[in-house]
């Protein structure tokens, strides 16, 4: 499943930047997931940056976009190919 950034976020901004999909962004009052571009880093690391890296614990698995981790390593690979485009 992709993450998801709760209402916990103090836009400390530490977590944009680690994400090597891109798929955090600023939303209208906190940072917010691409859940499409999310794979949980699999296929760059072994534990998402993301969660690593945030003080207030607030990223936590998204109930509503499960997946695999199968799913995950797809994912990364169709969003590898298309950066080689």
């Amino acid at each position: 499943m992709s993450l998801i950034i709760t209402d916990e976020c103090i836009n400390c901004d530490v977590c944009e930047p680690e994400c090597p999909n891109d798929a955090i962004f600023m939303g209208e009052e906190i940072y917010e997931i691409h859940s499409h571009l999310c794979t949980e880093c699999v296929g760059h690391f072994d534990t998402p940056q993301c969660v690593e890296v945030c003080p207030v614990e607030c990223i936590p698995k998204d109930p509503n976009n499960e997946e695999t981790n199968d799913q995950l390593l797809l994912k990364y690979q169709q969003l590898m190919a298309t950066n080689e485009d």
